[in-house]
């Protein structure tokens, strides 16, 4: 016999029956859908190893979600939470002294401007501190 579950899922009948109509209307992206049928499945007790078999992902991905779901509910199992983003190394008015660089001549000794040159120029000018040629390039790509 094997242990308890430290989080056992049982959904109300008016949740397994949303997550059912989720499953079968497949309007939703896959990783949700995987999330649903987990739940599911783990609503029948079943135990994480055939879970797993029947669904393909891992013992440890049930886990999660069983944990989840019993902690925050249904939703917080199903979706994830929106991650952070770091904030843009050039501002409006740095992006302008960029483009203002690209247009000027190109340093001495070089036909063109490079990415890494232009990086190094922005730093030179006290426009960032660091900047690297793929943030440059980026930057340029968007306007």
């Amino acid at each position: 016999m094997g242990r308890q579950k430290r989080f056992v899922v049982n959904l109300p009948e008016a949740e397994r029956q949303k997550l059912i109509d989720m499953t079968k209307k497949g309007m939703i992206s896959a990783r949700v859908m995987t999330r649903a049928r987990v739940l599911l499945l783990a609503d029948e007790q079943l135990h994480d190893k055939v879970i797993a078999e029947r669904l393909a992902v891992s013992k440890g991905m049930i886990g999660q979600i069983r944990r989840k779901y019993a902690t925050d509910g249904v939703a917080a199992a199903l979706y994830e939470k929106p991650r952070p983003k770091q904030p843009p190394k050039l501002d409006p008015k740095a992006t302008a002294i960029l483009i203002a660089e690209t247009c000027s001549d190109a340093p001495e000794g070089y036909a063109k401007w490079t990415m890494q040159l232009l990086a190094d120029r922005l730093v030179a000018l006290g426009v960032v501190d660091s900047i690297s040629d793929e943030t440059v390039r980026k930057t340029l790509k968007k306007t």
